[in-house]
């Protein structure tokens, strides 16, 4: 009859182990397994997530409205702008410059008999240029040189536009830019225009909201600039103010006009 074996304690112990290492096995595999299904359960929320943020944008995009509108301030002119300047010739550099010297000093000291002050004139551009004649026997001959310079000038005192003008001719200038009347400061008839056109297209966008039957929700973007800008020229060269002794004519400021344009877009409902 056989004898059954009594298990000894190495096998007890090999049975154990064998137990174990099944467990560790188990372990690992659900760990990976639940890396994985986080791995997936982010993906899918990112993927939820930027599918919300790209159909809202295509939402809002549609769902807005831009209004334009422009306005404007008519100002009286408070300044006058307008550029002097003398062009020398001679067969030196030293030749022109000092010819070129003595008319620009001679403008200044009298500008500054006008109560011109210092601060108000400023050097606009100052040039040599070489001369030179061609002929087919002997190609470019330099004959001379030829010295340019000119100043701007601020006219605060609108009445002496007409003295700056004939100044000019009285002391041998012989170049005129031109005459501008302008406004010194025009951040404030911008704001007031500006203001205007603000109201203009808020009047716009109610009306809009009320034929369209929608609702205005908030500001989106809002764009303003100035149209045109600056003054306008009174004169545009020497020639029309009578240079070389013929009097100046009597000169009007007359008025200038600020516009500002706006542009505001809304989200609406």
């Amino acid at each position: 009859m056989p004898v059954s074996k009594k298990p000894q304690p190495n096998d007890m112990r090999s049975f154990f182990h064998g137990g174990e290492f099944v467990h560790r096995i188990f372990i690992t595999l659900f760990g990976i397994l639940l890396v994985y299904a986080i791995f997936w359960m982010g993906t899918l929320i990112r993927n939820n997530i930027e599918s919300y943020a790209h159909i809202g944008q295509a939402d809002r995009q549609e769902r807005m409205i831009t209004i334009d509108a422009e306005a404007k301030v008519t100002a009286t002119p408070d300044i006058a702008m307008t550029t002097i300047g003398m062009v020398a010739t001679g067969t030196s550099v030293n030749e022109a410059q000092q010819a070129n010297t003595t008319v620009m000093n001679t403008l200044i000291s009298r500008l500054g008999e006008l109560d011109i002050a210092e601060d108000d004139i400023q050097t606009a551009q100052y040039n040599i240029y070489p001369q030179y004649n061609y002929t087919s026997e002997e190609g470019r001959i330099l004959e001379g040189y030829e010295v340019s310079q000119s100043v701007t000038i601020k006219i605060r005192d609108l009445t002496n536009a007409n003295n700056v003008i004939a100044l000019a001719g009285e002391v041998g200038a012989n170049s005129v830019g031109g005459l501008q009347f302008t406004i010194d400061d025009r951040d404030v008839y911008r704001q007031e225009a500006t203001t205007k056109a603000l109201e203009k297209v808020y009047t716009k966008a109610r009306s809009l909201s009320s034929s369209l039957g929608v609702k205005l929700i908030s500001v989106v973007s809002y764009n303003e600039y100035e149209v045109g800008g600056g003054g306008y020229d009174m004169y545009k060269s020497y020639d029309a103010v009578g240079m070389g002794g013929t009097p100046a004519p009597d000169i009007q400021a007359g008025s200038t006009d600020v516009v500002m344009h706006t542009s505001v877009t809304f989200e609406i409902r």
